[in-house]
């Protein structure tokens, strides 16, 4: 783990699994260790990134305009699978945006990476493969994608495979961007303050 937080710290790259998929995590806000995943995947820069994060709290002090029930929801279904879309404040930069007015926020629900955003702070963290190609769900097949060795953690299976549900809640009405492992019916059922 001082090895991961350590290769962090200076600017490098992680693979880590959270509850879904492998995911390429690097320090959110060192700008040229954002350049470095877009780099290694090979992604579009005009295709925003989420900030990965251990709590609420920083939820908060990255969007604005949250929902009444945004703690609810939280409580309800963070950290798992789901990401949560929100207009983003001037503290979030535009290499993670990409210049927009929203931002998404995931907390995974995978321990000993929860534990090193906790550590090393907000991480970027999209799916471990090259752009364009599935989500990655094995260890082996993911080093085999880069063109370099990067450090990581390897637990195939801990992975369900089954990507994020994201949540736009940045507008008047929420909707699903993006079908995932926690269905429309289950968020309504735990908030029915939701309105689609």
């Amino acid at each position: 783990m001082d090895k991961l937080l350590q290769t962090l710290k200076k600017g490098g790259a992680v693979i880590l699994p959270t509850e879904t998929v492998y995911g390429l995590f690097a320090r959110a806000f060192d700008q040229a260790a954002v350049q470095h995943v877009y780099t290694l995947k090979k992604r579009p820069l005009d295709k925003a990134l989420n900030l990965n994060v251990a709590d609420l709290d920083s939820i908060y002090a990255y969007s604005k305009d949250q929902p009444a029930f945004l703690e609810k929801l939280y409580q309800a279904f963070l950290p798992g699978p789901l990401t949560i879309i929100l207009k983003a404040n001037e503290q979030v930069p535009e290499w993670i945006n990409s210049g927009l007015s929203t931002v998404g926020f995931r907390v995974p629900a995978y321990g000993p990476t929860l534990d090193l955003i906790k550590k090393a702070g907000i991480l970027i963290g999209p799916s471990a493969n090259l752009s364009g190609q599935e989500s990655g769900q094995v260890y082996k097949d993911i080093q085999a994608q880069f063109d370099q060795d990067l450090p990581g953690i390897e637990d195939d299976a801990a992975l369900t495979g089954q990507d994020s549900t994201i949540l736009d809640l940045s507008g008047s009405q929420a909707r699903i961007l993006r079908q995932g492992a926690i269905t429309k019916e289950e968020l309504l059922l735990a908030v029915p303050d939701l309105h689609f």
